[in-house]
């Protein structure tokens, strides 16, 4: 198993496939093309198929597609289905804009993927250009439509700001009543590619809770949270849900259970960390499956106790939140 010096069992896998993107998000990318890793420095399908493999037998069971945008790497329906077919994993999902979604739903639905989370912070044209700083409102919203049509269980992710997200709050409180989608606001954290950030434009989670309370229906907790980042809430009705991440005023580190794999090849155990081991330097000069097992379980033995967003500890991360992976 991959268990850290605090006693924390690791069984989510985040694997970035690419750190390219359509969009150009105000919170994560640079509103000019950044310079993105060369190709050849990105792991193939085959060697993200073989490091998920050994960590589906060091207990991982949770894995979820990341980039960038996962959908703009070409044939992404390829690795869904091979990754798809490795037993043991419970839940292959994908985190993605959207923009693509629709266009490329039916392969991915044929290679096995039956789960997405979907990046949205407006319900208005107008609000989606500003914070994307490109157009596709609508596309996003015909994507989740269409994955619902098939079944899919789908979830809203939309990054909390102070003086945005304030305004979108009635629409999504009318979106998840009438969808029955579940929308999660994430307080905005320090990984914007300009390097902006600052904890007065961090919209809490607790703020977001009395803005639905008080626009929308009150809000209920959901009792049950486990490992999930995520604190949850229905209407008082029972008709909608609405979840908060709270990873900047609230971390969630006592339950963490996920560590990452970046498109370039890097472990990570920690969003808010650096880089804890070079798969792609062992998976490209012959090493074998028990160092690259040996080095997933020194990644996660090294973890943090906690990230330090509430403290005096926090140190920023070196790389942005595209080059990562969600």
């Amino acid at each position: 198993m991959l268990i850290d010096r605090f006693g924390r069992k690791h069984t989510s896998l985040r694997v970035s496939v690419t750190d390219r993107c359509n969009l150009r998000c105000t919170y994560c990318m640079p509103a000019d093309t950044p310079d993105y890793a060369d190709r050849d420095e990105v792991l193939t399908f085959e060697e993200i198929e073989r490091v998920v493999r050994l960590a589906v037998l060091l207990g991982v069971d949770d894995v979820r597609l990341t980039g960038g945008e996962p959908l703009v790497r070409a044939e992404l329906e390829k690795l869904v289905k091979v990754l798809h077919q490795i037993d043991g994993i419970r839940k292959l999902s994908l985190t993605t804009n959207g923009i693509l979604l629709q266009r490329q739903l039916e392969r991915l639905h044929a290679a096995g993927l039956r789960s997405v989370n979907v990046s949205l912070d407006a319900l208005d044209e107008e609000s989606f250009a500003t914070v994307t700083r490109r157009p596709g409102m609508q596309r996003v919203l015909d994507g989740i439509n269409a994955a619902v049509e098939l079944g899919w269980k789908v979830k809203v992710n939309s990054i909390a700001m102070r003086d945005f997200t304030e305004n979108q709050i009635v629409a999504f409180g009318r979106f998840a009543r009438e969808t029955g989608i579940p929308v999660r606001f994430i307080e905005f954290m320090p990984l914007d590619a300009d390097g902006n950030w600052d904890s007065s434009a961090v919209l809490s989670g607790a703020k977001i809770v009395d803005l639905f309370s008080s626009k929308v229906r009150p809000l209920t907790p959901v009792e049950g949270r486990g490992s999930s980042p995520a604190m949850d809430y229905r209407f008082d009705d029972g008709v909608g849900t609405i979840g908060v991440i709270a990873s900047v005023t609230q971390p969630f580190c006592e339950t963490c259970d996920r560590f990452r794999l970046t498109a370039d090849g890097q472990l990570r155990n920690c969003l808010f960390g650096e880089d804890s081991g070079d798969l792609k330097a062992l998976l490209r000069s012959g090493g074998d499956d028990e160092a690259i097992v040996e080095l997933m379980r020194r990644a996660v033995e090294m973890k943090r106790r906690g990230h330090g967003t509430d403290d005096l500890s926090f140190k920023r991360p070196s790389r942005p939140m595209y080059s990562i992976g969600g």
